[in-house]
């Protein structure tokens, strides 16, 4: 599983990565995950499987949205408590569940 999380700066967003990387790890999945800046969707979307939003940019959320709709991908806002709380179980279900509709 391939998920692409967008930010704006990229510090608490790394934490996050980490975050969800240990508990994908705890649980035997194999992914990937990286973080990007919103501006850069266009030309990397394809190699990922979901996209989140970061809460911070949830202003830029339907423009992203338009952009996975468009390579068919699906993608979610991170819930603010999953979020704030840095918990990237939670992160990661909620990219998994995203997948699986």
């Amino acid at each position: 599983m391939n998920i692409l999380l967008i930010c704006s700066g990229g510090m608490s967003t790394s934490l996050i990565t980490q975050k969800m990387m240990k508990s994908a790890e705890d649980r035997g999945l194999q992914v990937k995950i990286e973080s990007a800046s919103a501006e850069n969707l266009e030309d990397i979307i394809n190699g990922y499987d979901v996209v989140l939003v970061a809460p911070q940019i949830k202003y830029r959320y339907d423009r992203v949205a338009e952009i996975a709709k468009s390579h068919s991908k699906p993608i979610g806002l991170i819930e603010g408590l999953l979020y704030g709380t840095m918990n990237g179980e939670g992160i990661l279900k909620q990219a998994e569940g995203l997948i699986k509709k």
